[in-house]
């Protein structure tokens, strides 16, 4: 059975909990004030049994114009809406504010209620309702049913409730599906349980035991009980209202307006972009920056409008902005919203977000920053997943993309196969995920990593490549590891590079010295052969040979990699063919006499100690020897 949130709406003391009171037999003013002074202040809760079976929920707002606020954070639950209009007094000022309220919102089901009309002349009730027509004429309330009724004499109370049926009927439902949002509408504790909030869940499903996120407080918690209707449930399902008992949270870590979200599945901002419109009512122009008070489903927050395309808007249009708060919210994609003035106190306007998580403050009136937001606004899924891609210099996965778009995961899939089809997206599959990416970030990544490649192996033609992770942190900082790793490959598939474990360079390069580096090179291998096992240092080397201090060590990095010479120990290298003798002869000797010795060495080679035992405990290291006390034995590379 689809659930139902049925809310009040207007003037004060125009009879709406007196209504709701005959409606169910419910008194929703539970606070001592209210009943002192008779007028509702804070929201008010009961649930009714309507003919057809269906029980919904009543959310009962308070009228005074002091109250608005609370009003808000009650009316962004609505699915179906009674106006209620005292008919002895006819419309009022809140009359008029509640329905601009509920004009921004688009509630778009709803019954006008003329109450009292036991106090009134049937004369006077007809002027009432005729300026009841001319209020709602043009408003999302226009066609709704108008009903007279008396909640004292019960007249007309079973009529509403059978329009009420009906309506409910035509209702369009919240969805189940998709993460839990319950923006929070009351908190309070109970002795023995802790923390318990309430709100209409707007999507999702609660169920006990689930981990959920305070936002924007970011505060985990747990479910540990859930009432509906006051009775105790095992989940809660969109649409229904619902009383939520959280362990691990303190009464002091959430408040009105916070939001009860699955976690990581929201995340604040001081920002949001929207599409706002300022009411013909609001009586003055919106200036740029001007300060004002943003109600986004039970939150209140301040915040400065900055107009987009204009310095200022005239009463009666609609603009783009983007709001700079001064607390964080969430929110999603086409949530309403309603302003009102700093002060006065006044509502004059409200629309849709179109980006709840901007990336950046916007530039003014730039045409590509109005189309973006357009498309954003109404774009088809291949639209907004392809100005995602392109707005972002980034590696996504589809529940990336679905966080920024509000896309399913299924249609951004769709979308991004569309995309890679024609041409406009790349997709990158790796670690047992698929990432995409805009196929014009990914050709200035490319032209940008060839053209680096190109210098540094015009500056460093005898390295391999330019150092993998030197460029990912210096050029990429925004990729990990893993999936730079991915883009690479990616690159080398398309011949554009070559990757090795530790480098990147160039397809079809290949690091070798140019004929008068070779000349040297054959020159510094002469004398190391000459010399045998006795080689000079390093830096005696190529200071004999004239060679500069920068090259000698790029020389020395070369000769390395390809094994042309070998490490033995610091400052100590010796010619790969002198090294294979040098194996060669302790090999021989070990097989003969079975051990050996580092003096022994040092004669069957003809060099000193200083040469003899660093290349001994190299060979150990390389498994060919094994030191036991003075003596070298046989080691496993030998052995084998």
């Amino acid at each position: 059975m689809k659930h139902l949130i049925i809310g009040t709406a207007g003037h004060v003391d125009h009879g709406k909990t007196a209504l709701v009171r005959a409606l169910t037999g419910i008194d929703t003013d539970r606070l001592k004030e209210e009943k002192e002074r008779g007028i509702s202040i804070e929201l008010g809760f009961a649930s009714l049994q309507l003919p057809g079976g269906r029980r919904a929920g009543i959310v009962d707002v308070p009228g005074h114009e002091r109250f608005i606020k609370n009003m808000l954070a009650g009316a962004g639950g609505f699915d179906l809406v009674l106006l209620v209009i005292a008919a002895d007094e006819g419309v009022m000022p809140q009359t008029r504010e509640h329905l601009d309220i509920l004009q921004l919102l688009q509630v778009q089901k709803g019954i006008v209620v003329l109450t009292k009309v036991d106090l009134v002349e049937e004369d006077w009730l007809e002027l009432v309702e005729e300026e009841v027509r001319d209020l709602i004429k043009g408003t999302v309330l226009e066609d709704a049913p108008l009903l007279k009724v008396s909640a004292v004499t019960r007249l007309g109370i079973p009529e509403l409730l059978e329009n009420i049926d009906q309506l409910a009927g035509q209702t369009v439902y919240r969805l189940s599906d998709g993460p839990p949002r319950l923006p929070v509408d009351r908190v309070f504790t109970i002795t023995g349980f802790g923390t318990v909030v309430t709100g209409t869940l707007g999507s999702g499903v609660l169920h006990i035991g689930d981990s959920v996120e305070i936002q924007p407080q970011r505060v985990i918690a747990r479910i540990r009980s859930l009432q509906v209707h006051g009775e105790k449930v095992e989940e809660a399902e969109a649409g229904q209202r619902v009383a939520v008992n959280l362990a691990g949270l303190e009464l002091e870590q959430v408040e009105r307006g916070s939001v009860v979200a699955g976690a990581k599945t929201m995340t604040p901002s001081n920002r949001v972009d929207i599409h706002l419109l300022l009411l013909k009512s609001a009586g003055r122009p919106l200036k740029n920056r001007t300060r004002v008070r943003f109600y986004l489903g039970t939150s209140e927050t301040l915040g400065r409008v900055v107009l987009l395309d204009r310095e200022e808007m005239e009463p009666g249009t609609l603009a783009y902005a983007q709001v700079e708060l001064e607390e964080q919210l969430v929110a999603a994609k086409s949530d309403r919203f309603v302003i009102r003035s700093y002060s006065p106190m006044e509502t004059i306007g409200g629309g849709t977000v179109i980006d709840p998580l901007p990336r950046r403050k916007h530039k003014r009136f730039r045409s590509e920053v109005l189309n973006a937001l357009a498309t954003r606004e109404r774009g088809t899924p291949v639209e907004l997943v392809d100005q995602f891609l392109t707005a972002d210099s980034g590696l996504h996965v589809p529940s990336e993309i679905a966080a920024g778009t509000d896309l399913k995961d299924e249609e951004i899939v769709e979308a991004a196969r569309e995309l890679v089809n024609e041409g406009r997206a790349k997709m990158i599959s790796g670690d047992g995920k698929t990432y995409y990416v805009a196929t014009v970030i990914y050709q200035r990544w490319s032209a940008a990593i060839v053209q680096l490649l190109e210098t540094y192996h015009r500056d460093f033609p005898l390295r391999e490549g330019y150092p993998r992770e030197d460029l990912r942190s210096r050029k990429f900082p925004a990729l990990n590891s893993r999936v730079f790793q991915m883009l690479l490959l990616e690159m080398e598939k398309d011949g554009l590079i070559r990757v090795t474990p530790q480098a990147v360079g160039l397809h079809g390069f290949t690091a070798e010295p140019a004929p008068q580096q070779e000349k040297l090179i054959s020159q510094l291998k002469q004398k190391l052969g000459d010399a045998a096992f006795l080689p000079p240092s390093w830096n005696e080397l190529t200071r004999s040979t004239g060679l500069d201090e920068v090259f000698a060590v790029e020389l020395l990095q070369y000769l390395l990699r390809t094994g042309d010479m070998v490490k033995i120990a610091e400052e100590l290298y010796f010619l790969k063919d002198v090294l294979a003798q040098a194996r060669q002869k302790i090999s021989q000797s070990l097989r003969e006499k079975g051990e050996i010795t580092v003096a022994e060495v040092r004669d069957l080679l003809q060099t000193s100690r200083k040469f003899a035992l660093p290349l001994m405990e190299y060979f150990d290291r390389e498994k060919l020897t094994r030191r036991v006390g003075d003596k070298r034995l046989p080691g496993r590379a030998l052995e084998n």
